[in-house]
């Protein structure tokens, strides 16, 4: 082994050891002070409640969301049926438990991919610098210079028949069935609008975290002995800017679900056969008068929601806040 890798080894075994203390005392300290804040507990608890229904739920339920009863058209509130029943005879709570499932597989896929590319964009923007670093912001600005869910839905009417047509020859090549349901299509064609336009903050905010952290002493010091570039970013930089990242995906999770819902709203979203709560509000806006019940729970379920990740999100950047230590 030689001198070089000695150092090289040393250095990061020291920098590892003081990173894991910190580490413990950080995350020791934020979990104490989330659990003191009501209002993170209250939506951490919506929050919870959210994903256990939308991944036990259905199997609970002792009804199928698109089964139609043709006994039971237009139904109100009973204990058979807590919310009634629509216009085409479907227990209504178990459609809202579908909307959560459809809600929650979104906002997972789209947070992952939205925080995968801005992370990769702007770590890349941030260490390498230079043009690439101008380039790459000068396309986050141009991104941001729009307002975001005007974009998503153009995105969404652009992206929608070259999707369509692919996923149809990928059937008919394959045999694969499922890339011919229009359900699928409806989510890749919204994965697709708002991972696009969703990245931006997240590298912006990975490009400062990194900028600052560049100029600490553990960083100059694996530079002067030579560890790799990658090396530097994956093992030293990126975990440091680990605790913005979550704060920032945890907030953006219910503008993602909103995002979602309005789009489906709109038409151009989750459509019929799934599930989605703007479109449950589109299909029964004729008789909000008659049964407001069918409009109002899946608004008031949209917006706990995103109530609830917004005070999740308040509170672990209370939580992860390094000047609110002592």
């Amino acid at each position: 082994m030689t001198e070089k890798q000695d150092v090289e080894r040393t250095l990061e075994l020291n920098h590892s050891q003081s990173r894991e203390i910190e580490a413990r005392s950080l995350w020791g300290d934020a979990f104490r002070r989330l659990v003191r804040s009501k209002t993170s507990l209250l939506g951490l608890g919506i929050f919870m409640l959210f994903v256990f229904a939308a991944i036990f739920g259905l199997a609970l339920s002792p009804y199928d969301y698109l089964r139609q009863d043709l006994y039971a058209l237009e139904q109100g509130p009973s204990w058979a049926h807590p919310f009634g029943t629509d216009e085409l005879g479907r227990d209504f709570l178990t459609r809202i438990i579908a909307g959560a499932r459809t809600a929650l597989f979104v906002g997972v896929f789209v947070t992952i991919l939205q925080v995968g590319s801005g992370v990769l964009i702007g770590a890349t923007a941030a260490y390498l610098g230079g043009w690439i670093d101008t380039l790459l912001m000068w396309t986050v600005d141009t991104i941001l210079s729009f307002p975001h869910f005007l974009l998503a839905v153009f995105i969404n009417a652009t992206l929608e028949n070259p999707i369509e047509d692919a996923m149809i020859a990928v059937a008919e090549r394959t045999g694969w069935q499922w890339a011919n349901n229009t359900v699928y299509i409806d989510y890749v064609v919204v994965f697709g609008a708002l991972a696009m336009v969703g990245w931006g903050p997240i590298a912006r905010l990975v490009r400062g975290q990194i900028l600052s952290l560049r100029a600490q002493d553990f960083i100059l010091s694996a530079e002067a002995v030579g560890v790799r570039t990658p090396r530097i970013v994956l093992r030293h930089l990126l975990p440091n800017a680990l605790g913005p990242v979550i704060v920032a995906a945890t907030a953006g999770f219910g503008s993602i679900v909103l995002a979602e819902s309005s789009l489906s709203f709109l038409g151009i979203g989750i459509q019929p056969p799934g599930a989605s709560w703007g479109a449950m509000i589109t299909e029964n806006m004729g008789v909000w008068r008659e049964r407001p019940h069918l409009v109002a729970v899946p608004g008031i379920t949209l917006s706990l929601i995103v109530f609830a990740a917004n005070f999740l999100g308040d509170g672990l950047n209370d939580a992860l806040n390094p000047r609110s230590r002592q």
